[in-house]
């Protein structure tokens, strides 16, 4: 017969099943404090860094900004009575160096302007849906009028209509 007892078999199995639990607690808590861990280095880097701050001045500090000429144009109407549109507009560019690139061809950008805000009728302005429709629409032909310069945004000094 063999040397081992029941004693030391419900021993051996009682310091089995302390030994799991002790195991998986400390598993656990070293799991917790890694995801814990990663999560604080995450947030720190996305949202408590003043790095991004410093870049969004300096970026800032470059922008630069170009007035056009105030633009007049008479709105597409049906009934024929005369609606007039009147802007004022700025363009918002990286640095110096891109005005001097759009300067010369500023003939075109308002040539653009003129022939895409003629045909606009006063429905198409309202709400600030219209207006951001405006926006991007001149947006998008200041850049094919200026390439391979680009326009950042456009800002809206005045829109008038009357």
């Amino acid at each position: 017969m063999s040397d081992v007892t029941e004693t030391d078999v419900n021993a051996a199995s009682a310091a089995g099943k302390k030994g799991l639990p002790r195991i998986a607690l400390i598993g656990g808590g070293v799991a917790l404090v890694l995801i814990l861990g990663g999560a604080g280095a995450f947030f720190f880097t996305q949202f408590g860094s003043s790095g991004g701050h410093e870049e969004a001045a300096a970026a800032a500090a470059t922008t630069a900004f170009y007035d056009l000429p105030d633009i007049t144009v008479n709105l597409n109407t049906d009934d024929g009575a005369p609606t007039f549109l009147r802007l004022k507009v700025a363009l918002e560019v990286r640095d110096e160096a891109m005005i001097a690139m759009i300067e010369p061809k500023m003939a075109r950008v308002l040539d653009a302007f003129q022939v895409y805000l003629r045909e606009l009728r006063r429905s198409d302005l309202e709400g600030s849906a219209g207006i951001y429709r405006l926006r991007e629409e001149l947006q998008r032909r200041v850049n094919l009028a200026v390439y391979p310069a680009s326009v950042d945004n456009i800002l809206f000094k005045e829109i008038l209509i009357q």
